[in-house]
């Protein structure tokens, strides 16, 4: 096959046309010689992505917040870590959930706001920020959303309060997004969405028939089913048309899976370099992130204490320090992701610019087990930063502001998200 010359390029509309004309999986990063005509199909509008980071116990405060609110605070020792990236995120005190209560727990209302008390007697959650936004733009891309995390549970919710079981594994997820499968596997997959678009439709009649014998709240929720069923639907069409592309091949070798349970700083680079493969290749723009909380001794030279109880230290300095050794590793971490996505151009912005990294946790304090003053680090998405927004947390917004304000960003027209009352002040661009 010989090689493609600029006058080849000139008769290609879209990326995507281009990938199907090649004949080959090759995916390119978007072009300024597309920019023109580059996603077409979707008003030329820059896209938008966002990824949610939750760390289950915490980050100690006083490493955490800096002291001075404002653009000329003295960074934090974990902020300093940062440095370089001091115009490209903002450090936010005093946010919560209202109505959460203090528990581990209050995990589950982390990226919802689902009012949670301390005893669980009746709870039922609502729909997480990643899967409101899903059900918005999910469809541009391959993956509508991916929820990934270290451990067994995960920070996403259907619209129902169904939990979304996350991805654990990075070489199965890497595979999925970038292995191609074996024609017949192509092939079978597709016969599966058929197969399951003709099962809707026999459901659908079914229950129609049903209705007329049915009463008012009856019909209220077949009303409530047909509608998850045309989502279904939707949803089950867009991956039909995602399974007849080719997906993006990258310049890197599928993960092995780390199977030390314990090594939180390990678990963390391996689903962090995955997040920056698939916002890089745009498989999808929504990720969420469950980061590491075990009781186990994390393998970090100069801890000897589980993680668990290090973050719960009642104050104890000789705990508390080796917390501050685990946190400053973590904390690296994220610096990491912040350097690739910096580094990476798209369209004359870099991949920052275009892409919200919430860091936080669902705990402000481990050691009570307190849900006030959460710890907010948020970083590009074009967003007006390189300050400390500081909230009395006893008279603070909802989180859900935030949430709302990260929504408007994606391009969502949401009125309102959970608790909001309105979107968080400071942050506009």
């Amino acid at each position: 096959m010989k090689p493609h010359t600029a006058s080849d390029v000139a008769p290609f509309t879209s990326r995507r046309q281009m990938l199907r004309a090649a004949g080959v999986g090759l995916a390119l990063p978007i072009l300024d010689c597309f920019q023109p005509c580059a996603r077409a199909d979707q008003d030329a509008t820059p896209p938008r992505r966002m990824v949610c980071v939750c760390t289950p116990l915490g980050v100690h405060p006083a490493n955490f917040f800096p002291e001075e609110a404002g653009a000329d605070y003295q960074p934090s020792p974990y902020l300093e870590l940062l440095s370089d990236f001091r115009k490209d995120f903002t450090v936010i005190s005093g946010l919560s959930h209202p109505e959460v209560g203090s528990s581990h727990d209050s995990i589950f209302s982390f990226l919802t706001g689902a009012p949670h008390p301390e005893i669980r007697s009746g709870f039922r959650n609502s729909i997480s920020l990643d899967q409101f936004a899903a059900v918005k733009i999910g469809g541009q891309t391959r993956f509508p959303s991916l929820s990934l995390s270290a451990e067994g549970f995960g920070l996403s919710w259907t619209r129902s309060g169904a939990f979304v079981p996350p991805d654990l594994y990075p070489a199965n997820v890497f595979a999925r997004m970038f292995l191609d499968g074996r024609p017949d596997e192509v092939q079978l997959q597709q016969r599966r969405l058929h197969d399951g678009q003709s099962i809707l439709d026999t459901v659908r009649e079914q229950a129609r028939q049903m209705q007329p014998a049915l009463g008012q709240r009856d019909r209220e929720k077949i009303d409530e089913y047909f509608t998850s069923v045309r989502e279904l639907e939707q949803r089950m069409t867009i991956a039909e048309q995602w399974s007849q592309r080719p997906k993006p091949h990258v310049d890197a070798k599928q993960p092995q899976n780390n199977m030390n349970s314990a090594d939180l700083i390990g678990k963390t680079r391996l689903m962090f370099d995955l997040i920056y493969l698939a916002l890089q290749t745009d498989s999808t723009r929504l990720i969420t992130m469950l980061l590491l909380g075990t009781s186990q001794v994390p393998p970090i030279p100069g801890v000897s204490l589980g993680h668990h109880d290090l973050s719960h230290h009642g104050q104890d300095p000789a705990k508390i320090a080796q917390l501050r050794t685990v946190e400053l590793e973590k904390m690296k971490t994220v610096q990491e992701l912040l350097v690739k996505l910096k580094n990476t151009q798209e369209q004359g912005e870099s991949l920052l610019d275009r892409t919200m990294v919430y860091f936080s946790s669902n705990l402000g304090d481990a050691s009570n087990h307190s849900t006030k003053n959460l710890p907010v680090l948020l970083a590009g998405g074009g967003f007006r930063h390189g300050q400390h927004l500081a909230f009395d947390a006893d008279n603070a917004p909802p989180l859900s502001n935030l949430y709302l304000s990260m929504l408007h960003r994606l391009g969502i027209d949401a009125e309102r998200f959970a608790s909001s009352t309105g979107t968080l002040t400071g942050l506009e661009s």
